[in-house]
């Protein structure tokens, strides 16, 4: 991949607003997160981002100040002396980014006001008691009120460049223009509401993009007010982008605009960097997925672990965008591929998501629990005969290893022999960890009850559901997300509707070789952008102009084309993929904002 020259930005002050600013709810958090760096390193004090104060933890990565000199301080002076609430500090990340955060409460009296002209002079209408909505509305006229004061500060018309994220950060753009506040506004969509939801419930999604109706497809959805708040900003703003080739035809369908430039996602690769110790952490974090595997599937037989490899899929449950049915069926392919094969490998995978759960299953935490009365025991016995071991052979004449057994106390070894007893069982290891709410209507599990995926000890492919996400109090790991990706050997995300995709390029970034899609972003961003991506460990599904049936089949061939490979070879391509990442740094990616950035003070130096 060319790596992009220096720019350097045309506009001196940069705000960008969002939802997700100090307040984790999706990838946009992470976007706006990692990104901040890059920026700060062009902008420096003159850069602010502008959120919510909603999270009830944000003083774990905000920390206030009283300096407020500076354009961006002074707007905060005059919003206070308005009687607002207005937090102003740093955001603790890499970059220390000033932040401004408004708390949507200080403007909850006025907010049928607010609504009533929403509706008088851009049609958007507020449905009544949507607590999410109110919420929107409310920050976004907070945040106009902030920006006018802000545009007051910097005398230049070209000075001040603002950028806005989603609709929930552009709900105050049709004022900002209404006003002709003094800032060049660009507004980014990192997935359309609407094709969201369209995709989730039309398998001819792309194919139909051109015929869908936005309005009448909103109405049906439920969606009108955020379609509507989505649809006038990207209309109205000065630079209109996207994260992704594929997500820019859904907009010029969807939003009635083509994007002027596409913004691809980056990741700051330090956070990942482990020098050089890739597989070292690899093997530290796979023998911690080791004692998960034994005690979810030893109870009942047992399989080698050196001839196992652990592949994952993770993200939100969206069985059909994420590409979990398509994952399933290649797997039940892979399956009977590998058992006809009569294959020595052992395949365990794990779908790893967030769903409504009443527990941890109580045989899989009693497993779990019982396993570590094995491991104890094991523990004291391992004593028992080292010191005696050690006694013996010191006094010993003949140098000969002595009968160990003999060397354990018969309590310790009934004790052993009585724990795996009661541990063992007949019944097949489960397909989920947890007692799932409405599980008879859960797609993972009804697909494992139709197909060959059972959990059989002859079934070469093993399935592991686990509904919650993986942290380190959970009992089951005990591990950080990023450290079992680590520990795993592959990474799955074949999805069918992935604006961009966060999860593949963590996972490489991490040394784990990854399988995306076409339809996705960052597919499609491998593709036109990495000459021979396959032989640096990153497998992209062609999904757009072919069957699911033949995209599993491909996926399939993929999953046996790396588990056929030499365990050098699978070294080598831990090693080749982590390099592979570096493409993805922001430090490469942030030219495409600066880019944009010097886009809006062009497009509107032309129009004075």
């Amino acid at each position: 991949m060319a790596k992009k020259k220096e720019l350097s930005p045309k506009n001196k002050y940069l705000t960008e607003v969002a939802w997700e600013v100090c307040n984790q709810v999706g990838g946009i958090y992470t976007v706006i997160r990692t990104k901040a760096a890059s920026i700060v390193e062009k902008y420096g004090e003159n850069y602010c981002s502008i959120g919510p104060y909603v999270h009830r933890d944000v003083r774990a990565e905000f920390d206030s100040t009283d300096d407020l000199t500076g354009p961006f301080g002074q707007a905060v002076v005059k919003m206070r002396e308005m009687g607002l609430t207005v937090q102003y500090g740093t955001w603790l990340v890499a970059g220390r980014p000033k932040v401004v955060l408004l708390d949507p409460n200080d403007a909850m009296d006025n907010l049928e006001e607010i609504k009533y002209f929403l509706w008088e002079n851009h049609y958007i209408g507020i449905p009544e008691q949507d607590e999410l909505i109110d919420g929107v509305v409310a920050f976004g006229h907070l945040v106009k009120v902030y920006i006018k004061l802000l545009a007051k500060e910097i005398a230049s018309r070209d000075q001040l460049v603002g950028q806005f994220h989603e609709w929930m950060g552009g709900s105050c753009i049709p004022d900002l223009k209404k006003d002709k506040v003094r800032m060049k506004i660009i507004f980014t969509t990192h997935a359309t509401i609407l094709g969201r939801y369209l995709a989730m419930n039309n398998p001819t999604f792309y194919s139909h993009l051109p015929f869908f109706e936005w309005e009448s497809e909103a109405k049906r959805f439920g969606i009108e007010t955020l379609a509507r708040f989505e649809r006038a900003a990207a209309q109205q703003c000065d630079i209109f982008t996207t994260v992704s080739d594929v997500t820019a035809r859904e907009c010029e369908y969807l939003l009635g605009r083509k994007p002027d430039i596409v913004l691809p996602n980056g990741i700051n690769i330090k956070k990942f960097d482990v020098q050089h110790e890739v597989q070292n952490v690899h093997q530290e974090y796979k023998d911690e997925i080791h004692q998960f595997v034994m005690g979810h599937f030893f109870q009942n037989y047992s399989f080698n672990l050196d001839k196992t490899l652990y592949f994952f899929t993770s993200g939100r449950y969206e069985y059909v965008n994420k590409g979990f049915d398509l994952t399933l069926q290649a797997l039940d392919i892979l399956n009977d591929r590998m058992k006809k094969a009569k294959s020595e490998m052992t395949v365990v995978v794990f779908f790893v998501t967030n769903k409504e759960v009443h527990s941890i299953n109580a045989d899989t935490l009693q497993s779990r629990g019982v396993m570590e009365e094995i491991r104890q025991t094991c523990d004291v016995i391992i004593k028992q005969v080292r010191d005696q071991l050690f006694y013996t052979m010191t006094a010993s004449t003949q140098y000969l290893l002595p009968d160990l057994n003999k060397m354990v106390d018969d309590y310790w070894k009934l004790r052993l022999r009585r724990t795996v007893q009661s541990w063992k069982t007949e019944n097949l290891p489960p397909a989920v960890t947890h007692e799932l709410v409405n599980a008879e209507n859960d797609d993972i599990l009804n697909f494992l009850k139709q197909s060959g995926l059972k959990n059989r000890e002859e079934d070469r492919v093993k399935v592991v559901y686990h509904p919650q996400f993986i942290s380190p109090t959970n009992p089951l790991f005990g591990i950080e997300y990023s450290q079992f990706v680590r520990g795993c050997h592959l990474g799955i995300f074949p999805s069918y509707y992935e604006p961009w995709g966060y999860t593949p390029m963590e996972c490489i970034a991490s040394g784990v070789p990854a399988i995306t899609s076409d339809l996705s972003g960052f597919g499609d961003f491998v593709l036109r952008t990495i000459p021979n991506h396959e032989n640096s460990g990153v497998y992209v599904v062609r999904r757009s102009k072919q069957t699911d049936e033949v995209s599993a089949d491909q996926l399939a061939d993929f999953f046996l084309s790396y588990i056929q490979s030499s365990r050098r070879s699978r070294i080598t391509m831990r090693n080749e993929v982590e390099q592979c990442a570096e493409n993805f740094d922001w430090k490469y990616l942030i030219s495409h904002y600066l880019k944009a950035y010097s886009m809006a003070v062009e497009k509107v130096a032309k129009r004075v």
